[in-house]
């Protein structure tokens, strides 16, 4: 079995780092504790594993990452040999493989290394590891017979030399050569060969990597503008109409800096999105005056201008060297590296080959990456209808740069566009929507009136009520123009879900709309509900969400053993509190019996081992129960509060229940990440055959509305 990787390569500039940031993502979706080992480093601390460490929030201590420098090891085998350079690295990989269950080794870089022979040395090294490997072969701005060659020489020296080969990478292939390469490959290697074009939005600089690498004084901007990607360079020297019409997506403006009429123009197009920038930078030493700045500052807030001293022509000889770098500053790179890997590379079929021991527990991180995965399998749409507020927008690049669901954003379409611009954010093909003017705006006046007629409700009134974003998301779910709907950042919950319950309403088999939280602990992931929706649920009512609760726990991968929760345990105590859960116990075993559940229960009896030995020692749901039903509203939601709180969970959620077809709540105070995580449970809930109901018959978006797809 294997038990660790190393990714390796041939030669330097094969952007492997996109290989290893994906690894990383297979081994920890898989196992809990992934621990990481360089051979040999240049510099401490190594930006791939800063990297590593923050986004997979590693507790490796850094000091056992590294074997040695490239310094000490030049040194060592020139005065001792190989084997005892071997020897030594051999020694320190086993102190990280001793503590993890599996271990990402990162080979050699073959940059400056000073040592003979670098491939032979990685294979030895990954033999003596016991390690499988994955070579990966750069393949920019080669042609694909260089490609197609180098591939299957890479193999074949590794193979030769005795390695466990896992897969092979061709990595940063051009585009429009990736399909022939891939299918060459295909039939001509005896191992998955996994093709991955070039994407120059990794290898573009940050502004904030410009600004270092060039020691420029940031004149304006913020640390969001600072992040964006510098696609492309434009020179500024011409008159302005010509000069505009120059400028691209993306672009860098480099501008000396008494042409006032340049920044101010490259911004006001920015501002109008045509085309949004990167920034701008200042040669000569030079920056407009402060009426000038103060008109810039207002026409794209936090659209970077940097200054630097020097003069335009060895400025531009500094940018064109420049490269982008993966690191923990750039968590946007590490997004579009992980869409590129796991669009290009057979991800189930390579987890299977590494045949890493799989942890009997669902960690957070394990949660979370199976929630990305799941809704990626089978992308649907989703709805968000506040598109203009800064937090949707961060989310809905995470969301497409992992090419987790499609996305449908509402509200004032130019001002979707600027704030987009302004955060530096490609919001890709998304579907932008104006509620207010759409055409989609008439025939949802008609359906909703139909709806809401037994409450008065006439079309002219209905015309002003699906303006509202909410609504007018509902209604796209409702008749099949979008698959979900999240919402709630700004909107309080009753805006989000009362359009649900007027227009989706409760699926046949369920007695009302409930909720759930999935509560991420350090070592678990628990079930909570209903902590969200339901002030005193009866005895039915609190039997349905205990059902539909086991149901949603087991969709998210998390076996439901069902906790009853009361404030006695099994027969010690009696009262019309008490008496609800037990007899709500007594109805789900009843309409359930495939369920384990227990109840009444405390809660130290439902999930703490010792506890239940003493009060329910014969009971297979005491001390191990996976879902957690509280008696009231305000038990559930105080005592949500208080874990998240005291115990530093992760609460995901509210995710509503019960509904004919998904629709979500978001906290206000939801962070970028809360929200990814919410949309992906919404895209698998409709995944979900009980969601696949045919839609009543739906008018398609309008010609304006495809226009606004960009």
């Amino acid at each position: 079995m294997t038990r660790s990787v190393y990714v390796t390569g041939i030669d330097r500039g094969d952007g492997r780092q996109v290989v290893e940031l994906g690894v990383m993502e297979l081994l920890t979706r898989q196992v809990d504790r992934v621990g990481v080992f360089r051979p040999l480093v240049h510099h401490q601390p190594d930006r791939l594993f800063e990297l590593l460490r923050a986004r997979y929030r590693l507790s490796q201590d850094p000091a056992t990452v590294y074997g040695m420098d490239y310094h000490e090891a030049s040194a060592l085998q020139a005065e001792r040999g190989t084997d005892e350079l071997v020897s030594t690295l051999v020694d320190r990989f086993h102190v990280v493989a001793r503590d993890y269950d599996v271990v990402l080794v990162l080979g050699t870089d073959f940059a400056d290394t000073q040592l003979p022979d670098e491939l032979s040395l990685n294979a030895r090294l990954a033999n003596e590891f016991g390690a499988s490997v994955i070579p990966v072969v750069g393949g920019r701005k080669q042609p694909a017979e260089s490609v197609l060659a180098e591939t299957r020489n890479a193999f074949r020296a590794y193979d030769g030399l005795g390695c466990d080969v896992l897969a092979m990478v061709a990595n940063r292939v051009a585009r429009e050569d990736r399909d022939e390469i891939a299918q060459q490959l295909d039939s001509r290697l005896p191992v998955p060969c996994y093709v991955v074009p070039d994407e120059p939005a990794l290898s573009a600089p940050t502004v904030s990597q410009i600004a270092q690498a060039l020691d420029a004084k940031v004149v304006l901007g913020d640390d969001s503008g600072l992040a964006r990607d510098a696609l492309d360079f434009v020179f500024g020297g011409a008159m302005l109409p010509k000069f505009l019409s120059a400028l691209t997506p993306g672009c860098l403006v480099v501008t000396p800096g008494d042409r006032a009429d340049l920044v101010v123009g490259s911004l006001a197009a920015h501002s109008a999105g045509t085309p949004p920038i990167a920034g701008v930078l200042l040669t000569l030493g030079e920056a407009p005056g402060d009426d000038v700045l103060t008109l810039a500052a207002r026409l794209a807030p936090g659209t970077p201008v940097l200054s630097v001293p020097g003069m335009s022509f060895p400025t531009a000889e500094q940018l064109f060297a420049l490269e982008g770098k993966l690191n923990a500053a750039t968590p946007r790179k590490a997004e579009t590296a992980l869409g590129l890997f796991e669009r290009y590379v057979d991800t189930g079929d390579l987890l299977g080959r590494v045949s890493a021991p799989s942890s009997d527990r669902l960690t957070p991180m394990m949660f979370e990456h199976q929630l990305l995965e799941q809704a990626r399998s089978d992308k649907r749409r989703v709805v968000l209808p506040e598109g203009t507020e800064e937090r949707i927008l961060h989310a809905a690049e995470v969301l497409l740069r992992r090419g987790i669901c499609d996305l449908t954003l509402l509200g004032p379409v130019d001002q979707i566009r600027k704030k987009a611009a302004d955060l530096g954010i490609d919001l890709g093909d998304s579907q932008l929507i104006d509620p207010a003017t759409s055409e989609l705006r008439d025939s949802f006046a008609e359906r909703y009136a139909g709806f809401r007629a037994h409450k008065g409700v006439t079309v002219e009134l209905a015309y002003d009520v699906v303006s509202d974003v909410n609504y007018f998301g509902t209604l796209m779910v409702q008749e099949g123009l979008a698959d979900g709907m999240v919402s709630g950042s700004v909107h309080s919950t009753a805006a989000t879900i009362r359009p649900a319950f007027e227009i989706i309403k409760t699926k046949p088999d369920a007695d009302i709309v409930s909720s759930v939280f999935f509560m991420c602990l350090a070592d678990r992931v628990l079930v909570y509900g209903d902590c969200a929706v339901n002030p005193d649920p009866d005895a039915r009512q609190l039997a349905d969400i205990a059902m539909q609760s086991a149901t949603t726990a087991e969709r998210f991968g998390v076996e439901p053993r069902i906790a009853m929760l009361s404030y006695s345990t099994g027969t010690s105590g009696s009262g019309a509190d008490v008496d609800k859960v037990r007899e709500a116990t007594e109805l789900v075993r009843e309409r359930r019996p495939d369920l384990k559940i227990e109840g009444p229960i405390q809660y130290d009896a439902a999930v703490e081992p010792t506890v239940a030995r003493t009060k329910l020692p014969e009971s297979d749901v005491a001390g191990q129960a996976t879902v957690l039903i509280f008696p009231d509203l305000n038990t559930g939601n105080n005592t949500y509060k208080a874990v998240q709180r005291s115990a530093g969970a992760i609460a995901v959620g509210p995710v509503l229940q019960g509904l004919r077809k998904p629709v979500n709540d978001l906290s206000r105070g939801a962070l970028v990440s809360d929200i990814v995580n919410t949309v992906a449970i919404t895209a698998i809930q409709a995944q979900s055959p009980s969601q696949s109901q045919s839609p009543s018959p739906s008018p398609s978006p309008s010609p304006s509305e495809k226009a606004s797809q960009r």
